[in-house]
């Protein structure tokens, strides 16, 4: 297996999975680039990235710059790099860093580009009710998401699928892309596939205040709402019980017969219950 010489920028859980699946494959970063640590929990403790404590635990130098000033870019530039990895980094990299290794930068993103660029595709196939989404690894331009395609593949979207468990099926989709990809790149047998801007579409990054649902609009909308918040931010409404104006968070729904069906909720301040007893009790405090 041909060594390659390369850096690993990513951040969340799904980062570290890609880690994973690299590291099966016998591929492992010369170095890891991650977010600082952040307090956390009660304590504010501080807390390592899930990329930081895959470093660690597979004794890999890792970088947590607070900025991507002159110093680091200089620090950064000693590597001597041939290729940098990005997945879901969180932090604009420069275009001196993104072309600062022979063979640039690439970046997994999640949905069939130059659809849903920007920082929640997934959340967005959803949100639209797509059928189809898949993962795209493409040659990083500093201009967000418009770079060259060096890898695609499709998959389709089950009607009862939420983000937790597609994000989990495209992260391990990219990585077993990139673990083919990596060979193919040092070698220069890629042909890279240059996006249709005209069809460029972008979407937002994803606030908590995104959550609130209204239960009497569209019961698709509301379920596509719910399907793509799943985890975080998750889907919340507000409902006038006894009185009292309550915010109320869905912890499980689904879709029967061309409607939402709430099943299972947290009224605000209370433990989670059954929708239908929520409507039927005296909660009011």
């Amino acid at each position: 297996m041909e060594k390659i010489n390369f850096a690993f920028w990513g951040t969340p859980e799904l980062a570290s999975e890609t880690l994973d699946m690299l590291f099966q494959c016998g591929y492992a970063p010369k170095v890891i680039v991650t977010t600082p640590d952040q307090r956390s929990g009660r304590g504010m403790h501080m807390l390592a990235t899930p990329v930081a404590l895959w470093a660690e635990k597979h004794n890999i130098k890792c970088l947590k710059p607070e900025k991507i000033n002159q110093e680091f870019i200089e620090e950064f530039k000693k590597l001597n790099i041939d290729l940098s990895v990005v997945v879901a980094y969180g932090k604009i990299l420069p275009e001196i860093l993104i072309k600062m290794p022979k063979f640039g930068t690439i970046n997994i993103h999640y949905s069939l580009l130059p659809k849903y660029r920007g920082a929640s595709p997934v959340e967005q196939a959803l949100l639209n009710g797509d059928a189809i989404t898949g993962v795209c690894i493409q040659q990083m331009e500093f201009r967000l998401d418009s770079g060259a395609i060096i890898s695609e593949s499709e998959m389709p979207i089950g009607i009862d699928e939420i983000k937790e468990t597609l994000l989990k099926k495209l992260t391990g989709m990219g990585g077993k892309m990139l673990c083919d990809i990596l060979p193919r790149i040092i070698k220069k047998e890629i042909n890279p596939k240059i996006q249709n801007e005209s069809e460029a579409t972008y979407c937002k990054k994803i606030k908590k205040e995104d959550g609130l649902i209204d239960i009497n609009a569209s019961a698709m909308e509301n379920y596509n709402k719910y399907r793509a918040f799943a985890g975080w931010p998750g889907t919340y409404f507000f409902i006038n019980k006894n009185g009292r104006n309550m915010r109320v968070k869905i912890v499980k729904a689904g879709y029967e017969h061309d409607s939402f069906v709430i099943e299972r909720v947290v009224p605000e301040g209370k433990k989670e219950i059954n929708y239908s007893d929520f409507l039927r009790s005296n909660i009011s405090k």
